[in-house]
Order: C-alpha cells, then sequence, then structure tokens
C-alpha cells in the first residue's frame, strides 16, 4: 500500500510543489548517460519527474508505482504520452528488457517488508537484460537522519496556484530499528482541511544491501556516495551478469 502522501489525490496533486527541488535526480541522470542508456524503468516513479527527465533526453522510460493518484499526476504532464506508466510494484512487472532499473528518493527504503524486498530485487533483475544494471539509493543508518524529522527543522508555508496557502511539517512518530516511522502534515487555508500521512522507512546497512544483491544474482559494481547528501547515504550500482 502505497502512503497517503502518493496515494491520496489531493496530496498527490501538490507533492511536486511542495518538494520542487528535485536536485538529487541530477545523479540518476548523469548514471543513465554514463551507461549510454536508452530504456529504463523507474521503479517507484510518483508523479513521473525523472521519469519524464529521462524522456526529454530520448530515453525510452516506464514508469510504476503502486499509487493511482500519482500515476494520474504523472499522466496528466506535458509529455507524458512518452512514457510508459504501468500502476503496479516492481513484483509483477509486463516482459521488459531494460538497461537501467533506477529507485530514486525514498523508493527502496519505503519497501519495509523482507520479503516484498526481496521480490523488487527478483523483479528489477528479471526486467534487466544481461549487463544492464540497477541503482538506488539508502541512507546509511550511522547518519540517524531521523533525528532532524521534528515541526521545527520542517515547518513550512507554500504558495501553490489553484490550490491556496497549504502549511506543512513532519514528526518523527517511533524509532525501532530498523524502522523509523513518522508523519507528514498538511493544512489547507482554503477550507481548512487538515490530512496527514505516516510512512516507514526501512534503514539498512551497507553490507545488508549487498547480500541481498549479490543472493538475488547482482554483482555489486561500485557503491558511490550522494552528491546531495555526502556522508549520509549509499548509492548502489549493480548489475546483472
Amino acid at each position: 500500500m502505497a502512503d497517503d502522501c502518493f496515494a491520496h489525490p489531493r496530496l498527490a496533486a501538490i507533492y511536486d510543489p511542495l518538494d520542487p527541488d528535485r536536485s538529487d535526480l541530477d545523479a540518476y541522470l548523469r548514471i543513465a548517460a554514463e551507461f549510454k542508456t536508452r530504456r529504463v524503468l523507474d521503479i517507484g516513479c510518483g508523479t513521473g519527474v525523472f521519469a519524464l527527465l529521462l524522456a526529454d533526453r530520448g530515453i525510452e522510460a516506464v514508469g510504476v508505482d503502486p499509487a493511482l493518484a500519482s500515476i494520474d499526476v504523472a499522466r496528466a504532464k506535458p509529455g507524458s504520452e512518452r512514457v510508459r506508466w504501468i500502476h503496479g510494484d516492481a513484483t509483477d512487472l509486463p516482459p521488459l528488457r531494460v538497461e537501467l532499473a533506477t529507485m530514486t528518493a525514498n523508493v527502496a527504503q519505503a519497501i519495509v517488508d523482507p520479503q516484498t524486498w526481496r521480490k523488487t530485487l527478483q523483479g528489477a533483475h528479471e526486467a534487466l537484460r544481461p549487463g544492464g544494471h540497477l541503482v538506488f539509493e539508502t541512507r546509511d543508518p550511522a547518519g540517524h537522519a531521523w533525528e532532524e524529522w521534528t515541526r521545527e527543522n520542517s515547518y513550512r508555508v507554500t504558495e501553490i496556484p489553484g490550490v491556496g496557502s497549504v502549511e506543512s511539517w513532519v514528526q518523527l512518530i517511533e524509532v525501532s530499528l530498523p524502522l523509523v516511522t513518522f508523519r507528514w502534515t498538511y493544512g489547507f487555508a482554503a477550507d481548512g482541511q487538515v490530512l496527514t500521512s505516516d510512512s516507514t522507512l526501512r534503514f539498512r546497512g551497507r553490507e545488508e544491501v549487498e547480500r541481498d544483491l549479490v543472493a538475488h544474482g547482482y554483482v555489486v559494481e561500485e557503491v558511490r556516495d550522494a552528491p546531495d547528501r555526502p556522508g549520509r547515504e549509499f548509492v548502489f550500482l549493480a548489475r546483472r551478469p
């Protein structure tokens, strides 16, 4: 099940305006160029920002996401007809042969169930052609990123055209490692509605992720630093032999 911030139609519609800086995707675009990629599977594509950036560069993109509301937002964007959108997840994909599969931002950590995680790695492996790569990021648990997830650090008011003022903030709910649960709150000034969205992320260590990848037939070629969070995240580059 997708979190409400992605699955609730009203929240999916404001996701991009509340998070307009997607410079974190630059590293993935560079990797796609580095591998001379022509076909990409974007797992957890959300509102389609990365898939559309790929399409802008002439790359054939397939975006898959379990949140229909987010897929609907993606489909309504200019140029969306250039992307193949799939409502679902990587555990049950149609036959594909891509050169790169990605899980950007929180996608890998949002897959908290161990069995679903294993099936996701398997599904991505099956979608890749031999020699293709799976690339994703995950926070280093040693960084204790959740300690910054407070109302004081996150509260803001955003003016959104056609929507009005929206208050938003995050609060930590529970830390029970490897799981961390937090809640986003959204207040709409136009009608006073307040919506919340609870999320849980799984913090996997580097060695655990490498073991999982090897167990599912990947060769871990490299573990890079995340350019937008230096020293705080791992970016895994794994190849299907």
